[in-house]
């Protein structure tokens, strides 16, 4: 009688980065998949990317390709771990050659947020006083507040969210605006003052969802990844990400989106904006929710023809000089 010898469960290893916000993400994976696949490991592998530790210099001055994820990349591309979770809007559009974008978590509230020193607890973004110091490291927040507050005072915030929320406590700042899903995962829901409507700031592409980046030959690993995806939420963000790859524009540039759903039906409005504010295009798509990646070229190309191309130039020779 044979026999038969059954191979060992595999055991898969999660890439997250140290910092305690991708740590929540990374750990709300790990539990997703483990009661969906009881029969197999998932490991958690951290690593410091190369935007954990640079933390006195501008974003933008230090480019993005890749801030926040390279170091991860490389890893599953040597085969160190076979999975990373990023904050999907800190994931460039263009991938390394070798990887994929396996599947998009459900979308949690992607606007930013208003959180104000307590002396300012009764303001709203509209009654801040003039001269209010406003923190951001973002140039699309920036740009698009520069635009409608003309008369506030910004100024670069970098450091995780305690760091940079323990700054504002001791006064640094009047307000800082921040991603209300960070502050949501966090369990700090209690510190966001105000939701930002889109009328004031268009969210990041990206922003709220989780990316989850795997080796693209892995088909294993990329049908189990699918128990996590959320399609509407993939939708809205493929559209977004064709978008913003369409412009040429990075993570950290000027750009700005929001998607809507309704049935079948995708809605993409995109602004892009010069980092001072003065200069603005803005526009909105809707078409079949199915043809998302579509709806970004076309947005994109709104949008070049309002003069998007001559701002996003503009930036980009501002943050190459080093200015």
């Amino acid at each position: 009688m044979t026999s038969v010898v059954s191979s060992p469960p595999r055991t898969i290893r999660i890439g997250s980065r140290k910092s305690q916000l991708a740590l929540v993400q990374t750990y709300w994976v790990q539990e997703q998949l483990q009661k969906s696949f009881p029969d197999i490991t998932f490991e958690v592998h951290t690593m410091s990317t190369q935007g954990d530790k640079i933390l006195d210099v501008a974003l933008a001055k230090i480019g993005d390709k890749g801030l926040f994820t390279k170091e991860l990349e490389v890893g599953m591309l040597n085969q160190e771990i076979d999975f990373a979770v990023h904050s999907l809007k800190d994931l460039p559009t263009h991938l390394p050659e070798g990887l994929t974008l396996a599947a998009i978590t459900e979308r949690e509230n992607p606007a930013d947020a208003l959180v104000v020193h307590e002396k300012h607890k009764d303001k709203q973004i509209d009654t801040l006083p003039e001269g209010a110091v406003i923190g951001t490291s973002s140039l699309r927040r920036l740009a698009q507040l520069r635009h409608h507050f003309p008369h506030f005072t910004f100024k670069d915030v970098r450091g995780n969210l305690i760091t940079r929320l323990a700054k504002l406590d001791a006064g640094e700042y009047d307000a800082l605006i921040l991603a209300a899903a960070g502050l949501e995962r966090l369990g700090m829901s209690e510190r966001i003052h105000q939701v930002l409507p889109k009328e004031i700031s268009l969210h990041a592409v990206g922003q709220g969802a989780l990316g989850i980046e795997c080796r693209a030959d892995d088909s294993e690993l990329l049908s189990l990844l699918k128990a996590i995806e959320h399609p509407q939420t993939r939708d809205r963000c493929l559209a977004e990400r064709s978008f913003l790859r369409s412009l040429e524009g990075g993570c950290q540039v000027p750009i700005g989106v929001n998607t809507e759903i309704s049935g079948e039906n995708l809605t993409l409005t995109g602004i892009v904006a010069s980092v001072d504010g003065q200069k603005f295009v803005k526009d909105t798509v809707t078409g079949i929710a199915n043809n998302a990646e579509a709806l970004g070229i076309e947005l994109a190309e709104l949008l070049r023809q309002q003069g998007a191309q001559e701002i996003l130039s503009e930036i980009f020779a501002v943050i190459q000089r080093g200015s």
